[in-house]
């Protein structure tokens, strides 16, 4: 048997026991024993020098430590150690052992010896289970693709995956010591919830929804059974709140549990958050006092397409101000340091963003935007320094490998809701940004334009 075909043999030494009938977990059903070779190394000492020296030699598998105790069957001092050799070296045939192996026992430095090893369920992980359990057919694609959300890990199993359902969430649970539930979307495809919910089952571990997570140095928690929360979008809200500068005003219109929200205030950004699900809603008043921000958070709860209107008319009106004191440390608080004057901090009368994160129907919020700030151009440039706010407004399409296809759609899309022809992607008019895969044939973008000034200074009854 040559090297390559030998590799393969023994790699298959370490693989769990196989029982595709199994439907209830039996954790006990999965024990090997395995009889390898071993380095015993003579002087406690060297047991480092040893390892380095038969580093062709040794046992190297993932969670498994190859300096073991020796048995304690053997009459070895106490704390003995020995060095778990490779399934190739075999105790009986010094053919196979390295000429440094053959060095080491010639110096009295090792002695070579059995060892059996004790493999169980303990030792494998979540996919070496799976595929003992599950059929052949059905080993291309085991379920390792869930969303974990606080102690929550969310699976959305295909159909011929639920006979095994209770087992794969047994094993998950097992096998990721955060996870302490495990639930399964049961809502048909297509259906469409306004608060962006979703039906499940337990299939593992407790009915508890109520889940914290940390984002961008925030802290957030929700029942996640009555709000949305999507962690695969922590990277996209990173980036775009990171385009926020402190001292601005941001308009949240499907704000959430505040996953833009909070990161901005914590960066001393002006947010006017806003969603139309109580849950959410009170879970935002909640996060915003659990990180110490509500000075810089004023939540709503109303109708997206009536906020963007009510939210930027209060603006325009508002004189609210916050006076921030100096923190003294400890070692100033015992002396007669001088203390700086506070800083006194002053929100804008305009907004210099507004997200519209409702993928599905976010477009439909845009003709909101049409004589927005009619009667207010003195405001702007060039009268003024400042700008006209940048809109992020997020949607579905379909995929390509370019996406050019995509943004001409979108660019389209934006144009009709405006009444306004928004210039081409990667010129002075809109950027597309690929957010994220949510399906073989869908992904979802983020598109980015400032607002024009025949849109924002538009007579409200009119289209151009």
């Amino acid at each position: 048997m040559n090297e390559s075909a030998q590799t393969i043999q023994s790699a298959g030494m370490f693989r769990p026991p196989i029982n595709r009938a199994m439907r209830t977990l039996d954790r006990s059903f999965f024990q090997k024993e395995l009889n390898l070779a071993s380095a015993r190394v003579l002087d406690k000492k060297k047991i480092a020098s040893c390892q380095k020296d038969l580093s062709e030699d040794i046992l190297k598998l993932e969670r498994l430590q190859p300096i073991r105790p020796v048995p304690a069957t053997v009459n070895a001092d106490c704390g003995a150690r020995c060095l778990l050799l490779r399934p190739q070296v075999r105790v009986d045939d010094e053919s196979t052992w390295s000429s440094r192996l053959h060095d080491l026992v010639k110096a009295q430095q090792v002695l070579i010896a059995p060892y059996r090893l004790q493999l169980n369920y303990d030792y494998w992980n979540y996919h070496d289970i799976m595929s003992a359990i599950l059929p052949e057919s059905e080993q291309d694609e085991i379920p390792v693709g869930f969303s974990v959300v606080g102690h929550v890990a969310h699976l959305n199993l295909r159909d011929h995956y639920l006979p095994y359902k209770t087992l794969i969430a047994s094993v998950l649970i097992d096998k990721n010591p955060t996870i302490r539930t495990v639930i399964n979307k049961i809502d048909e495809v297509g259906e469409e919830n306004e608060f962006r919910t979703f039906r499940y089952e337990v299939l593992a571990g407790p009915d508890d929804m109520t889940v914290e997570v940390r984002e961008q140095d925030c802290l957030f928690q929700f029942d996640y059974s009555k709000v949305y929360w999507n962690t695969r979008l922590s990277t996209e809200h990173s980036r775009l709140v990171s385009k926020f500068r402190p001292g601005e005003a941001v308009c949240d219109v499907m704000a959430g549990v505040g996953p833009f929200a909070l990161p901005a205030a914590k960066k001393r950004v002006w947010i006017w958050a806003n969603d139309l699900n109580p849950e959410s809603h009170k879970s935002l008043v909640e996060n915003s006092k659990r990180n110490k921000v509500t000075e810089f958070v004023r939540p709503s709860c109303e109708d997206g397409h009536t906020f963007i209107r009510t939210s930027t008319s209060r603006l325009l009106k508002s004189s609210r101000q916050i006076t921030i004191h100096p923190k003294l440390s400890r070692s100033a608080r015992t002396t007669s340091t001088q203390l700086s004057p506070p800083e006194i901090l002053q929100e804008p009368k305009t907004f210099s963003h507004y997200i519209l994160n409702l993928p599905a129907t976010a477009t439909t919020f845009l003709p909101n935007f049409i004589g927005l700030y009619t009667g207010y151009e003195h405001l702007f440039h060039p009268n003024t320094e400042i700008k006209l706010p940048m809109i992020h407004v997020y949607c579905f399409s379909t995929k390509s490998d370019d996406n050019k296809a995509e943004e001409g759609k979108i660019c389209r899309e934006v144009s009709v809701q405006l009444g306004y022809g928004i210039g081409k992607v990667g010129e002075e008019g809109m950027q597309v940004w690929d957010v994220r895969d949510v399906a073989p044939q869908k992904r979802m973008f983020c598109a980015s334009f400032r607002l024009p000034r025949d849109v924002a200074f538009r007579e409200k009854d009119s289209r151009a």
